[in-house]
């Protein structure tokens, strides 16, 4: 019992009625711990350019595989084919020399060529392409991990808004016709998903010259293999006997394909020094893209539906058995709470109102 605010007497029992002068009042409130306050995590300190840091690069974030084992290992890779390419080129202009100093011997000027020349010539280009061969190896095996960690990367940022699987991001690579086009639809999907200031934000322009170089290499190349493997084939025939007119031609077309082939590993090499401007643009893109809030999306992309924001669920009603919003919901009218009837202090409302 406690005392009463009318007649100060202490007979107010637990129904807040006074024993003594028959008054209810409310019961004292008891004064309640505050609530607590919700846990704010640890926010990264400001760039200079106004966005948060970029998270450890040891540590995934969100799902975001942010560890540059791969990029450095690919930049490395580059690194070392831009040598093995010099190193190439330098094989196929010493036979482009002697076949050039044997074509001048087969029209009449004085020039001292040897068999031994020949071979030594062809004993350096094999070496220098045993050595790019071995390599190319490395990077393929290499690249095709790495680009299919940025597809699932991408996944994260721009959920269902990407027209091939992850699996795709590294079999498209090695998949006869289709990987004329199918990795380069991959990498528009995600250099979009992976743009720090929206999907249509930053120029394509280093990807769509890498490609470009890339695919002119790859078609120069494989013609010079061909017209070199034809011509070889038919000289070194057991019934190759050419008269002194047809032995001038072939010796003319093979010096003009070792040319062709010289104009070939010039694109190479510049494909291999876009590439490594790529493995660092897009590595960096990620990092900063892992370190920023959801954004628009922008339009949908070849007939998808409309985006959500990167890394949002996607809007639509509530799932079955979920209750639909009420009182007390946020959004909604707030009413405060009324007593049963009967019960001490209720406020009944004036009448005609209510």
């Amino acid at each position: 019992m406690y005392p009463c605010g009318n007649c100060r007497a202490v007979a107010v029992g637990p129904d807040g009625r006074c024993a003594a002068c028959g008054t209810y009042q409310q019961q004292l409130q008891q004064p309640s711990a505050p609530p607590p306050q919700p846990s704010v995590p640890p926010q990264m300190p400001p760039t200079p350019g106004g966005y948060p840091a970029a998270p450890p690069m040891g540590m995934p974030t969100g799902g975001v595989d942010l560890r540059r084992g791969l990029s450095t290992t690919l930049v490395a890779l580059f690194g070392v084919a831009l040598p093995a390419l010099i190193f190439l080129f330098v094989g196929r202009s010493g036979q482009y020399s002697v076949i050039g100093d044997m074509l001048d011997a087969v029209e009449g000027k004085s020039v001292s060529i040897t068999e031994q020349d020949l071979n030594d010539a062809d004993d350096l280009f094999t070496t220098a392409q045993v050595s790019y061969s071995l390599l190319t190896v490395a990077i393929a095996v290499v690249w095709a991990i790495w680009f299919r960690r940025l597809r699932l990367n991408a996944e994260v940022f721009a959920p269902g808004q990407h027209r091939f699987s992850s699996g795709w991001a590294a079999g498209s690579w090695f998949t006869p016709v289709v990987n004329f086009w199918f990795p380069k639809q991959i990498a528009n999907d995600i250099w979009r998903a992976s743009s720090p200031q929206g999907p249509h934000a930053v120029s394509r322009g280093l990807l769509n010259g890498w490609w470009v170089t890339w695919i002119v290499a790859l078609i120069t190349n494989a013609i010079g293999g061909i017209r070199y493997n034809l011509l070889r084939g038919k000289v070194e025939g057991d019934d190759y006997a050419p008269s002194p007119s047809e032995a001038k031609s072939d010796i003319e077309s093979l010096h003009s394909i070792l040319a062709f082939d010289m104009f070939a590993i010039v694109i190479f090499m510049a494909a291999a020094v876009l590439a490594l401007l790529l493995v660092r643009q897009i590595t960096a893109m990620q990092e900063q893209r892992a370190s920023l809030p959801p954004q628009m999306g922008g339009p949908a992309a070849y007939g998808m539906p409309a985006p959500n924001p990167y890394g949002a669920p996607a809007p639509g009603p509530a799932p079955y058995g979920t209750p639909a919003p009420g009182p007390g919901s946020y959004g909604a009218p707030q009413m405060p709470p009324t007593p049963p009837p009967g019960q001490p202090g209720q406020q009944y409302p004036p009448y005609g109102q209510g």
